[in-house]
């Protein structure tokens, strides 16, 4: 397994208190409700939870692009390297993004046009933000695409001619002919099989510990987020309800209940079981979220306080759970072990 090691260097990226809503004639949907974070320079961090607890969203606002008239940042800041992006628009935060900063997403057919060479569309990163010439332009994106394990001679070729882990090496590679000093990585290996996911998880980390660039890890499989990252932060609902290094996350004495939730769910190497443990319930309408902790509907440890009052939060050392169960108010109503 991965040693993680601590580090000391300053943040190369901070949220703090970020808000974000989506607002349409007919809802407000409350998308991001007062997360914050810290990134230090080289590391990775992993953000975990289920589909609608707010991972994208919060990739979105760090560059800035949530869908305009409708998404939003009504309150927080985000500071990359020092500087609020939150107080720069247009022109301004299209110098981070693409160079600085930059994201691989999801599904790569969508982030691939089919009617480009794949040299030409790493390219273009390198014409809006080198000063490079056209021949050394080309030693880029050759070098690019041999590095993510591509022969540089396909660089003329679509992406219909690619397999699915080729055309996500692309992607990577588009992320990466910059040299970012922050990565955002939204699920990269999810519609790809076990096998080509391993090796885009290799080469992640190869190139990682090579250009020593930051991280931000989205992604809801618990075993590629302890062999990725350094730190981990467990989103719900919006709101990040436990976070610390990889080592207190997974073996820590305490745990927020939904994060041991998502761990029981797992299913044993070492045991014979019948049924797996899934989360009871389903995650709350953003638009019409719950009073007091956000999980409580769900959780078999609910009790009064956690029905009225949005929950504390408990800190030992670089750990933190945001929770009831830990402030001592009053004991638990339902069986169950404590965390």
């Amino acid at each position: 397994m991965q040693e993680h090691i601590e580090n000391t260097n300053a943040p190369i990226l901070e949220v703090k208190d970020l808000n974000v809503i989506y607002k349409t004639d007919l809802e407000t949907v409350y998308a991001i409700n007062g997360i914050s974070f810290a990134l230090d320079k080289g590391k990775t961090m992993g953000l975990v939870g289920e589909t609608g607890a707010g991972k994208t969203t919060t990739a979105l606002a760090i560059l800035g692009l949530l869908p305009e008239r409708v998404g939003r940042v009504t309150q927080g800041e985000i500071f990359f390297d020092g500087d609020n992006l939150c107080e720069k628009k247009g022109p301004e935060l299209r110098k981070y993004r693409g160079d600085r900063i930059s994201m691989i997403f999801q599904d790569p057919m969508t982030s691939l046009n089919p009617v480009m060479t794949v040299g030409d569309q790493i390219c273009e990163s390198l014409q809006l933000h080198t000063t490079l010439s056209k021949e050394d332009q080309q030693k880029r994106v050759d070098e690019i695409l041999e590095l993510v394990g591509i022969p540089a001679n396909r660089k003329v070729e679509y992406p219909h001619q690619f397999s699915g882990g080729m055309k996500q090496r692309v992607v990577i590679a588009m992320a990466l002919a910059c040299s970012p000093e922050l990565l955002i990585a939204d699920e990269p290996t999810t519609a790809l099989d076990v096998t080509i996911q391993a090796q885009i998880l290799d080469m992640m980390l190869r190139l990682k510990r090579e250009l020593n660039t930051s991280m931000i890890f989205i992604s809801h499989d618990l075993a590629v987020v302890y062999e990725i990252c350094d730190t981990v932060a467990i989103m719900y609902a919006g709101e990040i309800i436990e976070s610390g290094t990889t080592k207190e996350v997974y073996f820590g004495q305490h745990h927020h209940p939904y994060t041991k939730g998502l761990f029981d769910s797992i299913p044993s190497l070492t045991e014979d079981v019948d049924r797996l443990k899934p989360i009871e319930g389903l995650m709350p309408d953003p638009s019409a979220l719950p009073t007091g902790c956000k999980f409580h509907p769900r959780c078999t440890h609910c009790m009064e306080i956690c029905k009225r009052e949005n929950p504390p939060l408990f800190v030992e050392g670089t750990h933190s759970i945001r929770c009831h169960l830990f402030s001592n108010s009053e004991p638990p109503q339902k069986g169950g072990e404590e965390t």
